[in-house]
Formats: structure tokens, sequence, C-alpha cells
């Protein structure tokens, strides 16, 4: 090639390369110049709105009006759930519990560049995360929980490196956790469990030296356990249970501070750690159903801070008699279903806060020791299917806390101990598959709350003792197999209950029916009980045990070789009107609510569900069905007969009336007025109806659940305490007065017992003290209703808020003005009813206090908020830290 054509040719590579240059110069130049406007982000949210389906989402942001101008930024302030920066960016997207239906697919991620936080949970989303969720470069928070999104995390979620919270949890998500999740290094919480994740948990999880909570429990995880966990210095809570992941228990995990180690229900294996507490920190620990095999090891005594031990369900071997030492805190025990031997110690002086201890089928022999009468606290304890010998000691007289007792399947011998009615808590006892002897104790039926017995195979004789007929709460006896005479006492007890004894008589099927010499030495026969459960009241004053002598009705029917039963209503003034009968009472609530069918159900809960019923006067109650319980039973009977005692005992204008009772071979149900509006749960989770509870409306909420709680604690001896109070269990009529609801786990409270009890309830309602003492007071209603109180006045569960209350930083929640808390769905309250809301902060505050005697009794609330005295400043610029100091 000559020169002169070379060197124009090079000329022209170079003039090309800086043309190519210069056009992406300017391309990058141009793309830096694109800025998004407040307007903008607000378009782009506005479309995703119209993107929802149903009238629900769109009337729950109906505050979401696309601004009339593009210089405007109106929606910084007039937007639901919306909070802006200096530059009127959006930083703040909060629109949980909103029942937003649809997809994530238009959802502004290349808009929202400045987002912080973004909380979706709790609606109804489906479909997949979009990869475009990398463009929220400074989120913090993201939380998408209890949705139904599904499809895999997508591994763009590595690229959101100042996450510090991610929360995925309950959702259908499927697929490997993406290993990117790695990159987030500062992130301190990650929740994805109860989804359908596969695959082994990632070892760049290693990487997150910040974490202190990871949560990837009830998925169907595979593989072991790594090793780099071990890396989490900072980690304090792994739960893993609900997995298949399987091998050992990595030691390098006993080296981390943990306080909660939950590993059940997986197939791991090998020995337990010697190092079990790793930092002497662990608060927590279950690893039940399991493989893990080996001993028990003896730095158990180590755990001084363990406060609930649970390894049922392994292969746990070795012996147990030296495994506890002093555990001051350690309140919760479950051993059972291993193959552990020995002998139980008899020093338990170093376990006084234990209210349950479980080691049943295992190999434990000798004798029961006298010394577990000193744990004072106890509640339950099952010790059966073991090859325990001897006599039950009297000492376990001193058990006043217990609720269950469960001694059965051992070789115990000898009398029973007449101590055991000292027992006064007892609920549940079982010392059946025994070689006890000699009589059964009258002294049991000082029992007064319990309603499971069984003494069956045994090799008891004489007759069942008289004073059985008393216990009302009794629901279930078994006393077979045993050599007893006489008649048996009134019971719900199936036939089968009774046989293979010397002479027993009554009127139950298979029995001969008694004599005149087998009458009581009064010569007069029993008065025959109801089977199932019976009822109700002839007045608010009447105890129950005189409701069911005084007014009870029976009619029997036999159909199809089965006794049907139903049980005479309790309210006079509509049944009258209704020419009642028992079985056309039954049949026409079956009838018109076409057998139950889902299309009348009003409501579902833990024991029952409740479905609305037009009488054929007119007339609409509310029946609630009890579930059938999983062991084979048709009702839980526990549940059943609680809020029949309940309600049929509390006469209140503010407690849901019960109209009767209609027990059934097929179906049990209770008959309720039907109040038309529903719970108060619904009404604050639907945009529209939550505009109708004005605040005068809300007001009047709180007080008629104070009255009515007063009533329960104070006006009733011995007090009820309901332990159910939410937001779920209060309905509303068509005048929007409250009733409190749903007594199916309501507790007499003993003045004379420590009343122990499991925990039982609804999930952010509950008192915290019933996690690590489980000891039941009306102060656990009183924190309930706290929580309650805050969340009308709110507008929304106020979990996270109370999280913050002792918070002393600037980003406190006791810094905040009181005013900005409140429901925005509504306009702010005039000045006359906003003391009156401020009031009622102020009562929720002292009762969500920390220690239960700090808390105010509901009859000083109710007082106070009937005679709305308030003694603090302007109540406008009241802050909550405020509100926290005042005395109640």
């Amino acid at each position: 090639m000559a020169p002169s054509h070379f060197n124009k040719l090079l000329s022209f590579l170079v003039l090309l390369k800086l043309l190519v240059l210069f056009c992406s110069f300017q391309v990058k130049c141009y793309a830096s110049t694109i800025t998004i406007t407040p307007f903008a982000e607000a378009k782009a949210l506005f479309k995703w709105k119209n993107s929802l389906h149903g009238g629900e989402a769109h009337s729950n942001l109906s505050s979401w009006v696309l601004p009339s101008s593009s210089n405007s930024s109106s929606h910084c302030n007039t937007w639901y759930g919306i909070s802006c920066n200096k530059m009127e960016r959006i930083v703040d997207l909060n629109v949980p519990s909103m029942s937003l239906t649809g997809t994530l697919q238009n959802f502004p991620f290349s808009f929202l560049g400045k987002l912080v936080v973004l909380d979706l949970s709790c609606n109804l989303l489906h479909g997949t995360i979009p990869v475009q969720i990398a463009n929220l470069s400074q989120l913090t928070y993201l939380n998408l929980f209890d949705n139904y999104l599904s499809g895999q995390i997508p591994s763009e979620i590595g690229q959101l490196t100042s996450l510090q919270i991610l929360r995925l949890t309950n959702n259908n998500f499927n697929g490997c956790i993406p290993v990117e999740i790695g990159n987030l290094v500062n992130v301190s919480e990650v929740a994805i469990f109860d989804n359908l994740l596969t695959g082994p948990i990632p070892v760049s999880i290693g990487n997150l030296k910040n974490l202190t909570i990871l949560n990837l429990s009830q998925n169907q995880l595979s593989g072991s356990i790594p090793l780099e966990l071990g890396n989490l210095k900072s980690l304090t809570t792994l739960s893993l249970f609900h997995n298949n992941l399987t091998g050992p228990l990595p030691q390098e995990i006993t080296k981390l501070k943990l306080l909660q180690l939950s590993l059940s229900y997986n197939n791991l294996s090998g020995c337990l750690p010697k190092l079990l507490c790793g930092g002497g920190l662990l608060q927590i620990f279950d690893a039940a159903s399991n493989n893990f095999n080996g001993p028990i090891t003896e730095g158990m005594k180590n755990c001084k801070n363990l406060s609930r031990l649970i390894l049922d369900g392994n292969k746990l071997h070795g012996n147990i008699s030296n495994v506890f030492g002093t555990h001051p805190k350690l309140n919760f025990i479950d051993l059972s279903n291993n193959k552990l031997y020995g002998e139980l110690q008899n020093n338990w002086s170093g376990l006084q806060n234990l209210t349950e201890f479980g080691i049943s089928n295992n190999n434990i022999t000798g004798r029961i020791p006298s010394g577990l009468g000193g744990l004072k606290k106890l509640g339950n304890l099952d010790i059966s299917m073991n090859k325990l010998i001897g006599e039950i000691p009297r000492e376990l007289r001193r058990f006043t806390s217990m609720l269950k007792l469960n001694l059965s399947g051992n070789y115990l011998d000898g009398d029973l101990p007449k101590e055991l009615g000292r027992l006064s808590g007892l609920e549940t006892l079982d010392l059946s598959s025994n070689n006890l002897s000699g009589l059964i104790p009258k002294e049991i039926a000082d029992c007064s709350k319990l309603w499971y017995l069984n003494l069956s195979r045994n090799m008891l004789t004489g007759s069942i003792p008289d004073s059985f007929k008393d216990m009302t709460r009794l629901s279930s006896i078994d006393v077979s197999y045993n050599e007893l005479e006489g008649p048996v006492p009134e019971s719900n007890a199936l036939s089968k209950n009774f046989e293979h004894n010397k002479d027993l008589c009554g009127n139950i099927t298979s029995l001969r029916h008694c004599e005149i010499s087998d009458m009581d030495d009064i010569g007069t026969n029993r008065r025959p009980k109801i089977v199932k459960i019976v009822l109700g009241s002839l007045g608010g004053a009447l105890s129950l045990l005189f409701a069911i002598l005084a007014i009870y009705f029976v009619c029997y029917k036999k159909k199809k070789d089965a006794e049907v039963q139903t049980i005479e209503l309790i309210n006079d003034d509509l049944f009258r009107i209704w020419d009642f009968d028992g079985n056309n009472v039954y049949e026409e609530i079956i009838v018109t609510t076409e057998g139950f069918n889902d299309k009348h159900c009003i409501g579902v809960g833990g024991f029952g569900s409740v479905y609305k019923a037009v009488l054929s006067t007119g007339q609409v109650v509310a029946v609630k069905k009890f579930h059938p319980r999983e062991d084979g039973e048709q009702i839980d009977l526990r549940s059943f007969s609680a809020e029949i005692h309940a309600l049929t005992e509390l006469r209140h204008r503010n407690i849901v009336k019960l109209y009767g009772i209609c027990s059934h071979a097929r179906y049990s149900f209770l008959i309720y007025e039907y109040l038309e509006r529903g719970s108060l749960a619904k009404l604050l989770r639907n945009l529209e109806e939550a505009a109708s509870l004005d605040w005068i409306k809300r007001i009047n909420i709180i007080k008629s659940v104070a009255t009515a709680l007063s009533h329960m604690h104070h006006g009733c001896s011995p007090p009820l305490i309901h332990r159910d109070i939410s937001s779920k269990n209060i309905l509303l009529n068509s005048e929007y007065n409250a009733c409190v609801a749903d007594f199916g786990i309501t507790r007499v409270l003993d003045l004379n017992s420590s009343n122990w009890t499991t925990p039982a309830g609804t999930y952010g309602y509950l008192a915290p003290e019933l996690a690590y003492t489980m000891r039941l007071t009306e102060k656990c209603d009183v924190y309930s209703f706290g929580v309650l109180a805050l969340e009308v006045i709110m507008g929304n569960h106020p979990g996270e808020f109370i999280s913050t209350l002792g918070t002393s930083s600037s980003s406190g929640a006791a810094n905040v003005l009181l005013i900005d808390t409140l429901d925005k769905r509504l306009e702010p309250p005039n000045v006359e009813i906003l003391k009156e809301v401020v009031l009622v902060a102020k009562l929720a505050f002292a009762c969500l206090k920390t220690r239960p005697e700090s808390r105010p009794t509901m009859d000083s609330v109710s007082q106070e908020l009937l005679t709305d005295r308030l003694s603090i400043g302007e109540s406008v610029h009241i802050t909550v830290g405020k509100l926290l100091s005042e005395d109640v």
C-alpha cells in the first residue's frame, strides 16, 4: 500500500475512534442529565395502584390521587403510607395490611431510587419479584411478609447492599436461596421462613458478619448445615426447624453467642456438641424430632441462661441421673421419646422456675423422687411410659400449681394417695396402666378444675366415690379394667370407659341398671345428668352448677342406632316465640346454614367456625360450630365447656349474649346474638369501614371493652380471665356498640393457686411475662387491652411501635408527637375529642408496662375512661415520651 493511502487510512481510523469516544461521552453525559421528578414518582406509583385488582385495594389507597400539576408534590403530604425527604423524593412506602391484590410487575422500581423503606407486608400480592428490584440501591428495609408471592428469589436481590432487614416470610417462594444473598454485608436480619424453598443453605451466608437473626425455618431445604455459619459472630438467633436438613450439627455453631437455636423437625444426626451452650448465653435450644444420638452432654450444666430445652423425638441415650445442675431460668424441659435410662435425681433445688417437665417413653427406672415436690411452679409433669416402680410419693401434694399430671404406663403400685386432692389447680390426671390398688380416695373430688381423669388398667377396688358427682367440670373419666363395683357417676364418658370391672351399674349402655341395693346411703338414686355438655343460667348471679341442676332440658332421639341429644337453649325471650323444641332447633340450624355450607361462614377461629343463620321467625343468630379434634373426638370439650361456663356466668351489655347450646352426635354448636358489623379487625383493615369509625365511635369501643373486662376481673367471684383480647374478638352491632366475644380459652382465676398456664391467645397481644413465667393473672388481659387500645386509635396493630417505646434515641417513639401516630384515614380530632384520645393513649401505655404489677387494674382503667379526667398539658403537642412518664 502506498504511504499516502496508508496515512489516509490511519487518519480515518483515528477520526473514527475519536467519533466513537465522543458519541459515547455524549451518551453518558445525556444519561447523567436525566432526573426523576417527584411528580414522575407519584405518576409511576399511581399507575401501579391502577394495576391492582379489586375495589378494596383501590378504596384503601383512595388518598393516592395524582397531583394536578407536574410541579406539585402534594402526594408527600396526602398519600397514605408515603414519606418524602427534603428533596420531595419518596423514601418510605408503608402500606401493610391494605388488601392490595395484584403483582409487582408494574411496580416502579426504576423511579424509586431514593426509597429506604418498602413495606408491602400482609397483603394479597402474587407473582414473582421482578429483577428490577436491584434499582432500589438505597433500600435498608424490605418487608414482603405474608403475601402470595412465588417463583424464585431473584439473584438481583444481592445488589441491595444497603439492606439491613430482609423479610420474605410466609409466601410461596421456591427454588434455591440465591448465593448472591451473601453480598448483603450490612444485613442484620434475614427472615425467609414458611416458604417452599429447596436446595442447600448457601455457604455465602457466612459472609454476613452483621447478621443477628437468620430464620429459614418451615421450608424444604436439604443438605447439611454449612460450617461457614460459624463465621457469623453477631448471630443471636438461628432458626432452621421444619426442613430436610441432614448431617451433624457443626461444632463451629457452638462457638457463637447464640440466644436461640431452633433445629426441630429435620433429619440431623450425630451427637450433640459437648459445648452446647457456646458462649453460655443460650436461652432456647430446640432440636426435637431429629436423629440425634449419644448422651445429653454434661456441658448442659454450664447452660445457666437456658430457659427452654426441647429434645423429644430423637435417639438420645445415656444416663439421665446427673445431667442437670443449677439452671435458675430453665422453665421447660421435654426429653420424651428417646432411649434415656437411669434414675431421676432427687435434688431439684437448682430448677426452681421449672414449669413443664416431660421425659415420657424412655427407660427411666427407680422410684418417683420425692424431691420433685419441691418444684413449686411445676404445671405439667409427664413421666409416663417408663419403668418407674413404687408408690406415688405423698410429697406431690405440694404441686399446688400443677395443671397436668401423667404417670401412666409404669409399674407404680400401692394405694392412690388422698393427697392428690390437694392439687387444687389440676385439670388432667392420667394414672392408667400401672399396678395401683385399693380404693379411689374421695378427696380427688376436691380437684374442682379436673376435666380429664384416667384410672384405667389398674387393680382398684371398691366403688367410685359419691363425691365425684360434684365434679362439674369433669368431662372425661375412664376407670375400665379395674375391680370396681357400684353406681357410676353421671358424665359424658363412653360406655367402654367403664367396661371390664367387677360390677358397675348405671345409666350407661352396656352397664346394668342400678338396683335399690346400689343406691347411696340416703336411699335415693342420683339425679340423672346430661350427657355431653350441659347449659346455662337462670340469671347472671347463678353459678353454672345451679344452672345445670335448675333448667336443663334434654330431648332423646334414636337415629341410626346412635344417641342424639340437643340441649335446651337459654334465652327465654327469643325461644318463647320460636316454640322451642330441642330437635327442631337442631334441624332448623342445619337447614338454615345448608349443613354449615361455607357461603354462610362469617368467621373462622382456632376452635370453630361461625355461621350466620336466619331462623324461620326472622331472627338472625350467629352459630359457632366447633371443629372436630385431630384425635377423633367430636369437639374440644375443654374449649366448649369453657365458653359455656364463661357466658352463663357473665351478663353484661358489652359481652356477647349466648342464646343456647346444642350437643349432637354429628355437630355441637353454640348460638349467639348476631352482631351485624362483624369484628373490629375486619373494620380497621377496610378503608371505607375504618373511615366510618370516627373518633367518638372508637373511644366508645375502647370504653366498652374496658368495662367488660372490669366486670370479668372485679365483678365476678372468682375472677374470669379472657386470655384472648384482640381486635378479631371484639364484635360490633349496627350502631357500632362493641361486645367482647370468643371465650374458648377463658380461665377462672383461682385466688389460692399460682395459676400456671401454657401461653395461649393471639400473637401480638400476649403479655411478655407469659413467655418466661407462664403465670396467668388478670394483668395479662390488661396488657392485651393496651395493645388493642393503641390499635384502635392508630388504625393498625402497633407491634413495631410498641417495640420502640423503650428507645431513648432521637429515632425512638418517645420523641414522636402522639397526634402524628393517629390513624391518618380520619380527620385529626378536634381539641375536645383529642383530650379523650390522649387519655386513651396514656392508659394504653400504662397497660403495656413490662412488669405486670406496674400495670393498672381494668377497674381503674374503666373508671378513668368514664370520668375523662386528664391533668396533662396541651394535647396537640404531647409526645409519646410525655405520656409514658405519666402515672395512672
